[in-house]
């Protein structure tokens, strides 16, 4: 897609307070077409979502809505909230015990009702990535009624016993930055990149370094990626709901996904009634450029398939 095709559709911008947190959003394209709901994942302000992925959904007739979630890009900093002793947090877990959080997953999802209701949206067609994925699963759970069709892209269910995240992209992960100047952080923040991304399709070092640069310029902060990543550790197993839905759903996957594994989207295709699963061979955990046209189309031709669901 060209890169001009965003500065020449409709855009705007709007931070708005909602569910007593300010959310910051975008809507792109014709407010009278359907209306497609971006959620990312951890760390990962709306500009994560690849550039020629919103412009072609915008192309394929959507009415395109994407947030910051709390805490990250330009939504609000929470960070009036103490953050637990991440030690004795991942103790309990071991033992089994339940934590306390700054918020759960479930409070995330509120935010983008509340949203949702403030923008008077009556329903939107749901697809989240990772993190978002969770928080989309949750939508259709608690709020079946505003989500026309649900996708879940590299995600998962909440089920403790499936695998972990590979061993070099924890270690990786858990590396911090060497300081808070921006070479630095754009730096760690492009490692990050390179190795949850997917092995088959590299993103060359230009498009990452224009990518990260895109999130960084948003708002990425230590504190709030770790009162996000609280909330995805506290989340119980949703299959036993997700066993429940009647909503149209799409799972995709990449089975080179080293950080939530293709497990995980497996399992919640199999919890979903007649979700429709898409693995991708080679793709690990990001949207790889070569990819983007084909996920595009699975999520189009999915949605449009269910547009005249509930007329």
């Amino acid at each position: 897609m060209s890169q001009d095709i965003m500065d020449d559709h409709s855009m705007c911008e709007h931070v708005i307070k909602v569910n007593g947190v300010d959310i910051a959003y975008q809507l792109h394209g014709n407010a009278l077409r359907p209306t497609l709901l971006l959620i990312h994942g951890l760390s990962t302000p709306l500009t994560g979502w690849p550039r020629a992925m919103v412009d072609a959904f915008v192309a394929a007739n959507f009415h395109v809505l994407l947030v910051d979630n709390r805490d990250v890009g330009r939504s609000q900093q929470l960070d009036h909230l103490p953050i637990p002793n991440m030690g004795w947090v991942i103790t309990k877990l071991k033992l089994g015990f339940s934590i306390k959080t700054p918020y759960q997953l479930e409070d995330m999802m509120q935010d983008i009702i509340a949203l949702l209701d403030a923008l008077k949206l009556s329903e939107v067609h749901v697809v989240g990535a990772s993190m978002g994925g969770m928080i989309a699963q949750l939508m259709a759970i608690h709020h079946p009624q505003k989500v026309k069709t649900l996708t879940s892209i590299m995600s998962t269910t909440g089920y403790k016993q499936l695998p972990g995240i590979d061993k070099n992209i924890r270690e990786t992960l858990l590396q911090k930055p060497v300081s808070k100047e921006h070479e630095d952080q754009m730096h760690s923040h492009i490692k990050k990149w390179q190795v949850i991304g997917s092995p088959d399709y590299p993103s060359s070092e230009t498009y990452l370094q224009q990518y990260v640069e895109s999130m960084l310029q948003r708002g990425i902060t230590a504190k709030g990626t770790i009162r996000q990543m609280l909330a995805i550790m506290s989340a119980g197993n949703r299959e036993g709901e997700l066993s429940k839905l009647n909503i149209p759903s799409l799972v995709i996957h990449g089975d080179r996904d080293g950080l939530v594994n293709v497990a995980g989207g497996k399992a919640t295709a199999d919890a979903i009634p007649n979700a429709k699963l898409k693995i991708y061979p080679g793709m690990g955990h990001d949207f790889p450029v070569e990819l983007i046209p084909s996920i595009v189309n699975d999520i189009v031709t999915h949605v449009n398939t269910h547009l005249g669901d509930r007329a």
